[in-house]
Formats: C-alpha cells, structure tokens, sequence
C-alpha cells in the first residue's frame, strides 16, 4: 500500500519537472529566435508561432505576451552577467562596465531590440509585467554602478563631489540611448567609443588616466 502511495506521489514531482524543463526549453527557443530576428510587437501567437511552440502551450506557461518576453529577457540577462562582469574586470569603472555590456549586445542586436520593445512597453498603460521588470532593472543597475563609483571615490580614481546615483543613472541612459541609435545606425554609431566620452565626467587623477577604447 505505501508502495502505491508513493508512486502517485512520484508522478506529481514527474509531472511538475516536467513543465519547468518544458518552460526552460520554450524560453531558450525564444532566446534564440529573438537574438537573429528580434521580436514581432503584436501577439502572444505570433511569438509562438515564431518559435514553433502553439499558442496554447503558451498560454499554459505565461499569462501574456509580457510575461514571455520579460522571462525571454531576465534568462538571457541572468545566463551573461558573469561574461559582462568578467569582460569588464574586477576594477573596472561604471562605465567600463556599461561598455562592455553594449560590447557583448553587438552580436545580439535582437535582443537589444527585445530590450528597448519592453523599456516602450513600461512606459504604456496595460504592459505591468514590463513595467515591474525595467523599474527592477533600473534599480539594480543604480546601485551596483554607484557601488564601483563609491568605490573608486574612496581610492582617489573618482572625483569626489560627484554624486554616485546621479552618475550611475547618467551611465546607464547614455547607454541605453546609443544601443537604440546603434540599432537604427550600426556603421555610424559606436557605443563603445562613446561611452569612452564619460570618463571625463567621472575622471581620474592626473598622471593616472584611464581609457576604454
């Protein structure tokens, strides 16, 4: 008899491993679809249809189209910090930071298009799973950049009257700002050399100047 208890206790667990690994793989499908073509700005089907995944499945696993896109988003974000962070080393300036983050993006521009559809979309009424998300953002963002700013305060390397969540947000809007133009301008617009330009609001001491390029 427990024998059997146990087994219909099993297939719950089975069943319930089961949606996660099937949830993973749909969102790793839509990474991959969104990072070669971007994302369609109209329905939840279209995206499914993108993905080779019926609108039904889909539904079953996110309530709306924001919610897909939001997890398509936060799993590639999660999955890349490690490489941002290592690229930009263990020293490196807010805006090192920044740079090489938009540095990783230019083999993704589908997902940087992915990125600027939901900061739209938080702006509009109707969308709170992508507003919840870029304000979540945002906040992280802020108080890890003004960390390193702090940071390089203390060592000398940061003028000190400057205040580190004001800097921080201009870091990540001069960012943001130029991956939209580099969208629309790849060939004319490079985000790293212009994300070198900020350096020389948050500078270092003489004789000890830094460069990203």
């Amino acid at each position: 008899m427990s024998d059997g208890r146990a087994s219909e206790d099993a297939a719950p667990r089975r069943s319930y491993a089961k949606g996660i690994a099937r949830r993973k793989q749909i969102i790793e499908s839509a990474i991959a679809e969104f990072a070669d073509h971007g994302v369609d700005g109209t329905s939840l089907r279209t995206l499914g249809d993108a993905i080779g995944v019926s609108h039904a499945t889909l539904r079953h696993y996110f309530a709306s189209r924001d919610e897909l896109l939001v997890e398509v988003y936060r799993a590639h974000e999660q999955s890349t910090v490690g490489e941002m962070l290592e690229a930009a080393k263990h020293d490196a300036t807010a805006v090192e930071v920044m740079a090489a983050s938009a540095e990783r993006n230019r083999s993704i521009p589908g997902l940087v298009r992915l990125y600027a559809t939901l900061s739209t979309d938080a702006l509009q009424e109707g969308h709170p799973a992508s507003e919840a998300f870029i304000k979540e953002r945002f906040e992280g963002l802020r108080t890890v950049l003004a960390e390193r700013i702090r940071d390089d305060q203390a060592a000398g390397r940061i003028a000190g009257d400057i205040d580190p969540a004001d800097a921080a947000a201009l870091v990540i809007a001069a960012s943001d700002g130029l991956q939209v133009q580099w969208l629309l301008a790849p060939d004319t617009v490079d985000v790293r050399r212009s994300l070198a330009l900020l350096e020389r609001i948050l500078p270092a001491p003489a004789g000890d100047e830094r460069s990203i390029d």
